[in-house]
């Protein structure tokens, strides 16, 4: 199911707020009907009779014949559903429904020319005496495929987040988790410059900067701090990457590939991205300390992520 954000004018508001308040009505005028119902009574009033009851009550009240049939049939199609649902073991029995928290109506049998798409952005739906009402496209819409790449791109890091060590993801453990604080903004600005001063290389920087927004970093961060709220730490990734681990020496020589990191001051060697998460998880970039404070033969007290 699809969801759209209606854009009323105020006399279609009106109209609305009227179906709401309709298919609220005979939604309680059901509830009560079926609260009268005991065991020995007879059988409770059907989906058919109970639209041949509502046709007598249209006819000697005028107000009620003023509302859309269709909305207030479907109210009691809706709660003949939640009946059979209640009796099934699946739902609870209904309730009363009260003004300004149980709002809603349903239409049935909307044909595809009662939908039509005004541009990118807007569409109208034929609402019963309410005439074309304006909505606002979702993500929703499958032919936008924004929205699948933000889908799947969501569900790679729940993936992702769901693959951290239980120790490290359940609450309560006092475990921190570290990740860069990317400035993504930054990152990925226009190197188009000005016409006066034009930037370089400005294709290669645009297709840099697609790659950076698909990897979905600042999605992965807002995704941990809801999942582990007060326990994800932003550390600055200033020397991050050439600074060594083992002795605290900054150097850029050290980082010698993309993969390799060899300390020109002590000779230590490992991953390049092993070597800036153990600074990560130390928090020693964002301290600007010259030697870490902790061992390299214990594992760091911190809970460590690199996106």
């Amino acid at each position: 199911m699809s969801r759209y954000r209606l854009e009323p004018t105020s006399a279609q508001e009106a109209v609305l707020l009227r179906h709401c308040s309709d298919a609220r009505y005979v939604w309680n005028l059901c509830c009560e009907q079926q609260s009268w119902w005991r065991p020995g009574r007879g059988g409770v009033p059907g989906f058919a009779a109970r639209c041949r009851q509502l046709s007598g009550a249209r006819s000697d009240n005028p107000w009620l014949a003023e509302g859309s049939v269709t909305v207030q049939q479907q109210a009691i199609r809706d709660f003949d559903q939640a009946m059979r649902n209640f009796f099934g073991g699946t739902h609870r029995k209904p309730t009363w429904r009260k003004k300004s928290l149980s709002e809603g109506f349903r239409i049935v049998a909307v044909k595809p020319e009662h939908v039509r798409r005004l541009n990118r952005h807007h569409g109208e739906v034929f609402v019963p005496k309410a005439g074309w009402v304006r909505f606002r496209w979702s993500r929703q819409v499958p032919e936008c495929k924004s929205y699948r790449v933000t889908r799947d791109r969501a569900g790679r890091w729940h993936v992702a987040f769901a693959a951290i060590p239980e120790p490290v993801n359940a609450p309560g453990t006092g475990k921190v988790i570290g990740i860069e604080d990317l400035k993504i903004g930054n990152m990925t600005g226009s190197a188009r410059g000005t016409t006066e001063a034009p930037g370089r290389n400005v294709r290669a920087k645009a297709g840099l900067n697609r790659a950076v927004l698909q990897q979905g970093w600042g999605m992965f961060a807002r995704f941990l701090e809801y999942k582990a709220p007060g326990r994800v730490e932003k550390i600055s990734p200033a020397y991050t990457s050439q600074r060594c681990s083992e002795c605290g020496s900054v150097d850029a020589n050290s980082r010698q590939s993309q993969a390799l990191y060899a300390c020109t001051s002590c000779g230590y060697s490992c991953n390049a991205d092993v070597n800036a998460a153990r600074n990560i998880a130390a928090g020693h970039a964002a301290r600007g300390d010259q030697a870490l404070a902790w061992s390299a033969n214990r594992e760091p007290q911190r809970a460590l992520l690199v996106a």
